[in-house]
């Protein structure tokens, strides 16, 4: 079984490519998903009530994700921080997940700091999709309600497309002008052979 990454920059149209490859019947971890999900487990709150500021957590001791978004963007050490907590408990519920699917001939790993984490080289191939930075940022601003400038500070934590492209072994161009799903057929037929 080939373990295939698709990313992309925030905006990128991530969601979009992985619901074409589902409709061709492939099974994807989506890692974003997952880590927000570990941001409602008690053991997680309590690791980070002792590393992060009170505010980040509402009356009922549950996680403010727009708050935590706002301290993790502004500030890279706390975002290293919550880097170094969540994603090595990614990569086992991954690890697990992948157990049930043995006989595939393919799998997503879903993730928007693929290159950024080190974790592409955990896979045997890696999509990427490519937009333009300013069609991301109304995307993203219309998507979160958030401003341009919270986009740009969530932006500048990940690494420019012109960065990623080389290493990755499949580019899909969603800038509204290409076909996506031609682009997603010709990459599975690739990777099924």
């Amino acid at each position: 079984m080939l373990k295939v990454g698709l990313t992309g920059n925030i905006g990128s149209g991530k969601t979009l490519i992985a619901k074409i490859f589902t409709s061709f019947g492939i099974n994807i971890f989506f890692a974003d998903l997952e880590a927000k999900q570990l941001l409602k487990e008690s053991e997680i709150k309590n690791i980070l009530a002792g590393r992060f500021p009170p505010e980040i957590f509402d009356n009922k001791k549950n996680i403010i994700n727009k708050k935590l978004a706002e301290i993790v963007f502004t500030d890279e050490e706390y975002l290293n921080v919550l880097n170094a907590i969540i994603h090595p408990r990614v990569m086992i519920a991954f690890q697990k997940w992948m157990k049930g699917l043995i006989d595939e001939q393919y799998i997503l790993y879903e993730a928007a700091i693929l290159f950024e984490s080190g974790h592409h080289k955990d896979l045997d191939k890696v999509i990427m999709v490519s937009s333009p930075e300013e069609l991301r940022i109304k995307r993203v601003m219309a998507r979160d309600n958030i401003s341009r400038e919270e986009v740009l500070h969530r932006i500048r934590h990940q690494w420019p497309d012109e960065k990623k492209e080389p290493m990755a072994d499949f580019i899909i161009i969603n800038d509204e002008r290409h076909l996506v799903i031609p682009q997603v057929l010709k990459i599975h037929k690739a990777l099924i052979g």
